[in-house]
């Protein structure tokens, strides 16, 4: 009875600190801890402390809290997380940035070796070069048909070996020579599977999106609905600038084809009237046309010349 009393008052202590918690934090991180060590999981703790908290426990027990603070506060959001408590994850309680946080988490990564049975998460290659392994062990090699030969004593890869492909069990005599080459192929670490944001939930690629993906996908957004908008006749605020200046159009044709005018429409008919002035439009300033406004000048300069010669003449003539 008393154990059964101690696992009681321990339920209701872990219920009153994941409300408290649902309570005080509108971000949650959800992530897997599949291969993660409890001294793995304190640095982790320690290193998101204090705009963030770690919480670990039975799946069960943190189903029955949320639905127990959600009956009691009428706060149903946070039902959002249950169906995401599945297998072994851990719960992150944060106040700081999503992109931060996760990246913080993902530096707490731990090498491993190699265990028979374990699912490889990524390939496994094993590099060229001397293993320091003396030819006893070319029996290893042999078996997983890895190309060597004996260089001073000692055995060395040839070339390089895909040894374990990604989503492959761990055989023994893989292990067994992984171990003997000190290689630690693997590391574990927290992986955020989803993110909860009040009440929203979303997949963690989303944290990686810039001010650029949201500009781009927002204009992408406003064109569609333009063309809808557009196709089907139905006014939009994104259709309306199109509306406007097809409707301008559709006047300034009306205009152009009867007597009919409105400011706007002279311009147009001057231009239409005399074709040339559109040519003088679309001129650009060119140096050949800026050349005589230069050259002018100097021009000037030199008129003055002719008028000297000539007082000196009519100097010498009178004194003559």
């Amino acid at each position: 009875m008393g154990f059964k009393g101690t696992k009681a008052e321990k339920k209701v202590i872990y219920d009153k600190k994941i409300c408290e918690l649902l309570e005080d934090y509108s971000q949650v991180l959800v992530c897997n801890a599949d291969n993660v060590g409890s001294t793995q999981l304190q640095s982790i703790r320690s290193g998101l402390r204090p705009d963030s908290i770690v919480l670990m426990g039975k799946n069960t027990m943190m189903k029955r809290s949320i639905r127990i603070y959600s009956e009691k506060t009428g706060n149903t959001a946070y039902q959002n997380l249950i169906p995401l408590l599945v297998g072994n994850v851990v719960l992150i309680f944060t106040k700081g940035d999503l992109k931060e946080v996760r990246e913080e988490v993902a530096k707490y990564k731990v090498g491993a070796p190699a265990r028979v049975g374990l699912v490889a998460p990524i390939d496994v290659i094993v590099p060229p070069g001397n293993t320091g392994l003396d030819p006893s062990q070319t029996s290893f090699f042999q078996v997983l048909n890895i190309p060597t030969k004996i260089n001073k004593g000692t055995v060395e890869i040839i070339t390089p070996v895909e040894l374990i492909k990604k989503g492959e069990k761990v055989g023994s005599s893989e292990a067994a020579l992984l171990a003997k080459l000190g290689i630690r192929p693997f590391s574990y670490g927290l992986i955020v599977q989803s993110v909860y944001d009040s009440g929203s939930v979303f997949d963690p690629a989303v944290l990686d999106l810039t001010e650029d993906d949201l500009f781009q996908k927002f204009s992408s957004g406003i064109s569609s609905v333009a063309a809808l908008s557009l196709a089907l006749n139905y006014p939009t605020l994104a259709a309306a600038p199109h509306a406007l200046i097809n409707g301008y159009k559709n006047v300034l044709a009306v205009a152009i084809a009867t007597d009919y005018s409105f400011p706007l429409a002279e311009k147009v008919k001057e231009y239409l009237e005399d074709p040339t002035k559109f040519a003088v439009a679309a001129t650009p300033v060119s140096t050949e046309a800026a050349a005589p406004s230069i050259a002018a000048p100097k021009e000037e300069e030199k008129k003055p010349e002719p008028e000297e010669e000539s007082d000196d003449d009519m100097g010498f003539s009178l004194f003559d």
